[in-house]
């Protein structure tokens, strides 16, 4: 990624949030049990990181499933419908993974050859959930209305390509995966997804997922049965923006990967221990978006 790029554009609009990561979260949370992930349990992860890399590739060749080490690395996967032009709509792809047994999801992140996301990412609006996607989900529920509007102008095409995979092969798990802008795309969608499969069961992993909505929404997000997961890496800074101070939150499921390569499970929401992200990163001064694109457990995103 161009990460001066990045900074220069979260910079402009967040440079207020050194302030506001001073704010802590209540004690109970910060003193619930940080543990550390066997690595067995960090390797689970790793075919969901393959496929929210293979969300960078072009939609010919995920819907080809010949999109080189990403798509290697899930041999199995078969896929059923892709789109997007990484202009207006990000790449996205829906597959089934035998291997697995789940549906899968991915997002393309941000691309900073397309001013278009970069732009999004700096549009901090906060704005209530379309009820024509979201039916039912209480108003005083808002998101970053960018992130919300990237993953309208997906929402029918992946519904109908989810709806398919999960017709053909019989499929009961949906797992929605993506990196930065994906991630956040992503885990509008599984809201989405669980809304109109509602008895499927939803898994989300997401890679250096930015914070998506306000607390009503983090709070929405941890009451409903979705799996969440979302990874940051190190000392990424995209993970703290939007800033607290602007009313967005991160909901439950942050996996911390530090400097020695653990990986750190840290519960309750922003939890503002060092050892997770919201600590380690107190402010934009001290985050570096070169540790954006990984390595997650050896997994560089991009295609």
């Amino acid at each position: 990624m161009a990460s001066s790029t990045k900074v220069q554009v979260l910079v402009a609009f967040l440079v207020a949030s050194l302030a506001a990561q001073a704010a802590a979260l209540p004690l109970s949370s910060k003193r619930q049990s940080i543990s550390a992930l066997t690595q067995a349990e960090v390797a689970t992860f790793t075919p969901y990181t393959h496929y929210a890399s293979a969300g960078y590739c072009k939609p010919a060749a995920t819907l080809a499933w010949n999109c080189g080490a990403n798509c290697e690395a899930n041999p199995s996967f078969i896929p059923v419908a892709s789109g997007g032009d990484s202009v207006v709509t990000q790449f996205w792809f829906v597959g089934y993974d035998p291997t697995l047994g789940e549906v899968i999801v991915s997002h393309q992140g941000t691309d900073p050859d397309e001013i278009l996301p970069l732009l999004e990412d700096a549009d901090i609006i906060l704005e209530a959930l379309d009820s024509s996607l979201f039916p039912g989900v209480n108003s005083e529920v808002h998101v970053h209305s960018g992130f919300a509007g990237s993953q309208s102008r997906s929402a029918s095409g992946v519904l109908a390509a989810v709806q398919t995979a999960l017709s053909k092969f019989g499929a009961s798990k949906i797992t929605v995966t993506g990196h930065s802008l994906g991630a956040a795309i992503g885990l509008i969608d599984s809201v989405f997804l669980h809304l109109h499969f509602p008895t499927a069961a939803i898994r989300f992993v997401g890679y250096g997922l930015p914070r998506v909505g306000n607390q009503e929404f983090a709070n929405y997000v941890d009451s409903l049965p979705i799996a969440v997961s979302h990874i940051n890496n190190m000392e990424d800074l995209v993970p703290i923006l939007p800033g607290r101070f602007l009313g967005f939150h991160h909901p439950s499921g942050e996996i911390h990967i530090q400097d020695s390569g653990v990986w750190l499970s840290c519960p309750g929401q922003d939890n503002t221990s060092d050892e997770c992200i919201v600590g380690d990163v107190p402010n934009i001064f001290e985050g570096d978006t070169s540790f954006h694109d990984g390595p997650y457990n050896g997994v560089e995103m991009g295609c």
